[in-house]
C-alpha cells in the first residue's frame, strides 16, 4: 500500500501551537478529514481536498480516513489540542480493530498536540504540577452517572482535575450537578479556573473560589481546572506544589 494516515492534533487555538511535525504532515497532505471547525484551519490549496463532517460521526469520519489511505492516498485527520486526548486517535484505532485485515498493514502514525488543558494551565501557572487527572463531563459516549463517579474517585484521591466539555446548551444542567458534587466534597475555599478560548484573542482565564462558582461560567470552549487541597494562588498565578 502506498497511502498514508496521520492522524494530527491542531493545538489549542493558535497556529504558533501548531507543531512542526504536524504543519509538514498538512503540506504533504492530499486529503484532510475532521470535524467542522478543525477542518477549516487547514488553508486550502491546489491538490488538496478538504472532508469536514459533523460531531457525531468520529467512527464514519475514521472508516472514511482508512479507506482513503488504503486506496493510496495521503490523509491526515485532524482534531484539536491533542488527537489521544478525547479525540480521533482511539476513534481511528477502533475502525482498525473491526475493520478488514489489510487496514492493519497501513502507514498510520499519531502526532501530538498541545492539549487545551495543558495550554490553559499554562496561561495560569501551574495547577497540574502534581498529580492532576482530566475527565470529559461529556454523556455523549458514556452516562452520566459514570461522569459523576469519576469526580467522586478523584475527589478521594486528592486529584486537581481538568475538565473538558462541561456544558453545552444541550445538557446545561449537568455541570451544576458537577458543582454541587465539588462544593459538598472539596469546601468552598477550593480553586477552579475557567480557561475559556485557549490561545485564541478571545482567551479568558477567571481564577475563583468553588463558593464563587457558577454553571454559566464554562461552556463548550471552556476548559476547567479544579485545584488539589494543596493548590494555591500567588498574585494572578495558581500552582499545585510538588511536594503536595
Amino acid at each position: 500500500m502506498t497511502g498514508s494516515l496521520v492522524i494530527a492534533g491542531l493545538g489549542p487555538g493558535a497556529e504558533a501551537m501548531v507543531t512542526p511535525e504536524v504543519a509538514l504532515a498538512l503540506d504533504r497532505a492530499s486529503d484532510v478529514i475532521g470535524y467542522i471547525p478543525y477542518v477549516s484551519r487547514v488553508p486550502p490549496r491546489e491538490g488538496l481536498r478538504l472532508h469536514p463532517s459533523d460531531n457525531r460521526v468520529e467512527l464514519d469520519r475514521a472508516v472514511h480516513a482508512l479507506e482513503l489511505a488504503a486506496s493510496g492516498r495521503r490523509v491526515v485527520v485532524v482534531s484539536s489540542g491533542d488527537p489521544g486526548v478525547f479525540a480521533m486517535a482511539s476513534a481511528v484505532f477502533e475502525a482498525v480493530e473491526q475493520g478488514p485485515s489489510h487496514w492493519r498493514d497501513l502507514d498510520i502514525r499519531v502526532l501530538p498536540g498541545i492539549t487545551a488543558m495543558l495550554a490553559a494551565a499554562a496561561a495560569a501557572g501551574a495547577p497540574l504540577g502534581h498529580d492532576f487527572c482530566a475527565i470529559n463531563l461529556s454523556d455523549n459516549l458514556k452516562p452520566f452517572d459514570l461522569v459523576l463517579k469519576r469526580v467522586r474517585l478523584a475527589l478521594e484521591a486528592d486529584f486537581a482535575m481538568a475538565f473538558y466539555n462541561p456544558r453545552s446548551q444541550s445538557r446545561p444542567h449537568q455541570f451544576a450537578s458537577v458543582l454541587d458534587l465539588l462544593q459538598a466534597h472539596a469546601g468552598p475555599e477550593r480553586l477552579v479556573i475557567f480557561a475559556r478560548a485557549v490561545s485564541t484573542p478571545d482567551q479568558d482565564i477567571r481564577v475563583v473560589r468553588l463558593r464563587e462558582a457558577l454553571p454559566e461560567m464554562a461552556d463548550m470552549r471552556t476548559l476547567v481546572i479544579v485545584g488539589s487541597s494543596a493548590t494555591r494562588q500567588v498574585g494572578r498565578f495558581v500552582y499545585t506544589p510538588r511536594r503536595a
